[in-house]
């Protein structure tokens, strides 16, 4: 479990989160939504470990985060951060390889290799693990990078998945497919995911939880029915909209309203 009280992080004057609080619990998805800017990747990266906070208390698996050594970490938890450098020309299979390093000292077994293989299944992209992964398209490159951390993790009780926007790139079939991976190892392996997503009906749609963002400070955290009111989307986003009861799924539907246009176009 994740469980984070008055969460605060400063670069000199600037304080980019402020007594941010939440708790992402194994078995649950916890979507980190709001505006440009809100601070949901700088939540994500002080969750990860990549930051230390400025203020505030973090902690994971009911200790301080901070006192976890990074090989037991690795095993835990898998992040998959918004961009993504590779200078080399890895075999898509090569790559998702890299997750399972915490797990095999010099060369990896036959198991390590199963774990890759079920991987790229679990993301749809078994038929691609020969190819070079710069030659992938953008969406089958961040589905690639989500088998990686999946391979990760592959085995851990009550594992942790960070995702930083893991829907970048992805047609409407495979941001839901990805969701539908992330909820199934939630419901049936007692995983805890924490997603940066910018669609707030994907958001309704299969998170547990949603925490909003407004310029590093909290606006709201609980259930999709209680964070995605009017008064809070306009709050966190600036913008006016209206609520639908989801046909199927009785979720909240978000139905942006039309506004005039306060662009000047002449000269």
């Amino acid at each position: 479990m994740f469980e984070f009280t008055n969460l605060t992080y400063k670069i000199g004057s600037k304080t980019l989160l402020q007594q941010v609080s939440g708790c992402a619990r194994p078995g649950e998805i916890l979507a980190v939504v709001g505006a440009n800017g809100a601070g949901k990747s700088t939540l994500l990266r002080l969750l990860s470990g990549d930051l230390k906070p400025s203020g505030g208390e973090l902690l994971f698996g009911g200790g301080p985060l901070a006192k976890w050594p990074l090989a037991g970490l690795a095993r835990r938890r898998a992040v998959l951060a918004q961009q993504h450098s590779l200078a080399l020309a890895f075999e898509v299979r090569e790559l998702v390889l890299l997750g399972r390093y915490p797990h095999f000292g010099g060369q990896p077994t036959a198991h390590d290799h199963a774990v890759v293989a079920a991987a790229l299944a679990a993301v749809g992209l078994a038929h691609l693990a020969e190819r070079s992964y710069p030659t992938l398209s953008g969406g089958e490159q961040q589905r690639a990078q989500l088998a990686r951390v999946l391979a990760q993790v592959w085995e851990a009780e009550a594992g942790f998945l960070l995702l930083d926007e893991p829907l970048t790139g992805l047609d409407l079939r495979h941001q839901h497919h990805t969701l539908e991976v992330a909820r199934d190892l939630a419901r049936q392996r007692g995983f805890g995911v924490i997603a940066v997503l910018h669609d707030l009906n994907l958001a309704a749609q299969y998170a547990d939880q949603i925490l909003m963002l407004r310029q590093g400070r909290p606006v709201a955290c609980g259930p999709a029915n209680e964070v995605l009111t009017c008064e809070n989307i306009h709050t966190g986003f600036g913008l006016e909209v209206e609520l639908l009861a989801h046909p199927r799924l009785g979720c909240p539907l978000i139905v942006p309203c039309p506004r005039q246009s306060t662009v000047a176009w002449t000269l």
